[in-house]
């Protein structure tokens, strides 16, 4: 069976609608806690990674040391061409792992809204998205790498690229259930409070567009998954 290894940051940033995507799909599919164990990052080498968000700087190596071992794991595997998924911090550790830059702290997207899809994007996975809001959460924004294909970006980020059909980063939160938004609420409540974010908004448009997104998202990683 081969294995799925998704690196966790925190407990509610979870595979989400991924999961039992990659069940069906044959996968044993395991997390690991960096939190708990940072020490394993070097030694991972599944079928398949997945790094998933995280509240912090993708270049904060001084106040997080284990960023510059998952860049580092990322590095080796875009050269090995080995299957990846990025998702926020994921995606800007990988784009910065690939050359491409990362700028901080000038604008946050939080929310659900669309993304603009390229005629690559179109022509990719995310054609299932087109049109259909999905999860932002991210302060830092990466510069899509000049070896990858930008997929899809909003007015203030690129948001999504591709280095082959094997590495895929997301901007956005493809795998966030909206059934669970009441986590994101509670364990960014600080965060949307600085920004000035509704909570109340946020939890109206994840029940809003619960049944649309989940079925976009789904169709977007099975056919991801069976590409691989």
């Amino acid at each position: 069976m081969p294995t799925a290894i998704a690196l966790r940051h925190v407990h509610f940033e979870d595979l989400g609608i991924i999961e039992p995507v990659l069940g069906t799909a044959g996968y044993g599919v395991e997390y690991l806690d960096v939190a708990d164990d940072p020490g394993r990052i070097a030694d991972l080498d599944p079928d398949l990674l997945i790094v998933l968000g995280a509240p912090v700087g993708a270049l904060d190596d001084d106040i997080h040391p284990w960023l510059a071992e998952e860049r580092e794991l990322l590095r080796h595997r875009l050269a090995v061409d080995a299957p990846t998924l990025g998702i926020c911090l994921g995606a800007q550790l990988m784009a910065v792992a690939a050359g491409g830059a990362l700028t901080s702290g000038e604008a946050s997207e939080i929310g659900y809204a669309p993304i603009e899809l390229t005629d690559q994007g179109r022509s990719s996975v995310l054609r299932h998205l087109d049109g259909v809001p999905v999860l932002h959460w991210h302060g830092d924004r990466f510069t899509t790498p000049s070896r990858a294909v930008r997929l899809a970006r909003t007015e203030t980020a690129d948001q999504a690229f591709s280095i082959g059909p094997r590495i895929l980063g997301l901007q956005f939160h493809v795998e966030a259930e909206p059934s669970h938004i009441e986590r994101w609420l509670i364990g960014h409540a600080h965060e949307l409070a600085a920004h000035d974010v509704s909570p109340v908004q946020i939890r109206q448009d994840a029940e809003r567009y619960s049944t649309r997104l989940g079925s976009a998202a789904r169709q977007m990683i099975q056919e991801w998954v069976s590409g691989l």
